[in-house]
């Protein structure tokens, strides 16, 4: 089971040595936004500022697409993700998709 510690941006994990890499993985999800959203978003670009319905919404995407790409990994075998990412992409107005990535691999303790 992947340990959140042993997750980085980097192509090593300090203080580990991998021993097999087991190719890339990825958590994929879609979300659109409510109509209620859309109102109350409508209204929060009106007063400027944060706009904290929007930011929950990215924040609880990014959050699912993450916990995909753990999972995946663990299905494979892996004890540490390297080189993780994120990228998102509109699929259609007000449909995103955000994508989590990274290589899954086995490591040591130095």
């Amino acid at each position: 089971m992947i340990d959140q510690q042993l997750i980085t941006t980097s192509n090593t994990l300090e203080g580990y040595r991998i021993t097999k890499h087991l190719g890339i993985i990825r958590g994929i999800t879609v979300r659109s936004r409510s109509i209620l959203g859309n109102i109350a978003g409508g209204f929060q670009t009106l007063l400027g500022g944060k706009i904290s319905i929007y930011a929950e919404l990215c924040e609880k995407t990014r959050e699912e697409a993450y916990q995909l790409m753990i999972q995946h990994a663990n299905e494979r075998g892996a004890n540490a993700i390297i080189n993780m990412r994120y990228d998102a992409n509109e699929v259609m107005n007000g449909v995103t998709e955000v994508l989590s990535y990274g290589t899954a691999v086995v490591v040591e303790k130095i």
